[in-house]
């Protein structure tokens, strides 16, 4: 199990989950700031100038899922982990990592009122750092309370909220340790899909309003827009997969099975395995079924039609090149078939 504690730069993450670690047994710390620093050091320059955060690079949230895992496969027990998260996106892709690896997480939010969080930091001091240096970081922790402020909506809805406002390092250790044992800080409720060990096959299903826009879903386990849909089953045909996917994404039954649009066969990506992606044809809603349209699972967050020229800032690029195939293929009335999103033939 993971516990990760959250919260801006300043809230008290790191001494919080030392002292949580000689709380909980078997607990382990594993920072992942030192991720960071080595990605520092092996990356070349070019590539880290491109990035305001080593947050942004890839390979950093990718490297976070694995050592975890290979941590707890070494260990066992539990993972303290203090780092703050305040993308959205960022959580999705490193919480549906961890979910697919069959780990499950508690997230924990740090959140003293934001005058407290001020004085903490006017008074941080980083050990044997010259003056200079101690200004910079307190600058730099001031100028992130915005963004802290701006992800609350999201991270209060998320995590379990511990105000520490007024509590000592171990009273908040221990106010942990105890949502963790009566499960008041319960485990994050994000969908678990295993990952691959091959190329795969998945199913996804175009949905239109009356004014022809395209549904695009917002998955909680992975990040950015997708359509609605996912990977076909052993032994399941692609369009039923289609529909059920639609169903339990949506709560949306078809009434028959959808017409074939696109097959495109997407590359591997390391460490993505790649395959054959279908995408169908599942007709056009008008406002009353559009209406009845719900999230009845942990899969999704959000649901929208969008016009072709919206998807392309939503979409991958791959990906929105797979939609517009799809889109010109419904318009001619004939399936077509697509490498990387390119028709072939």
């Amino acid at each position: 199990m993971i516990v990760w504690i959250n919260g801006t730069f300043g809230a008290g993450k790191t001494s919080t989950a030392r002292e949580l670690t000689g709380i909980l047994p078997d607990g382990t710390l594993f920072d992942p700031e030192f991720i960071g620093d080595a990605l520092r050091v092996l990356l070349p320059r070019k590539r880290l100038a491109e990035v305001s955060d080593y947050q942004d690079l890839p390979s950093w949230r990718r490297l976070v899922v694995d050592t975890a895992a290979a941590l707890l496969a070494e260990l066992g027990g539990v993972l303290v982990v203090p780092m703050t998260l305040l993308r959205q996106d960022y959580r999705d892709e490193i919480f549906g990592g961890l979910a697919a690896r069959r780990i499950p997480v508690r997230h924990v939010l740090l959140a003293p009122a934001e005058t407290i969080l001020r004085q903490r930091i006017a008074t941080r001091e980083e050990p044997g750092a010259p003056q200079d240096v101690d200004l910079r970081v307190r600058q730099w922790a001031y100028d992130h309370i915005p963004a802290y402020r701006h992800a609350l909506g999201w991270l209060t809805a998320d995590a379990h909220v511990v105000d520490n406002g007024a509590l000592s390092v171990r009273e908040t250790a221990e106010r942990i340790a105890e949502a963790v044992r009566t499960e008041a800080a319960p485990v994050c409720d994000i969908v678990q899909t295993p990952e691959p060990t091959r190329e795969t096959v998945a199913a996804g299903v175009l949905l239109f309003d009356e004014q022809d826009r395209v549904l695009l879903v917002d998955p909680t386990y992975k990040a950015g827009w997708e359509f609605p849909g996912g990977v076909v089953e052993p032994g399941e045909a692609p369009a039923r997969a289609g529909v059920r996917e639609v169903a339990e994404e949506l709560g949306l039954v078809l009434d028959r099975l959808p017409g074939l649009l696109v097959v495109d066969w997407e590359s591997p990506r390391p460490p993505g395995y790649g395959g054959l992606r279908l995408l169908f044809d599942g007709g056009r809603l008008d406002a009353a079924a559009a209406a009845r349209l719900r999230l009845p699972g942990p899969e999704l967050r959000a649901w929208r039609f969008v016009t072709e020229d919206e998807a392309a800032d939503m979409l991958p690029p791959y990906r929105h090149a797979r939609l517009r195939g799809a889109l010109r293929a419904r318009e001619r009335g004939s399936p077509l078939y697509l490498e990387a999103g390119v028709p072939v033939g």
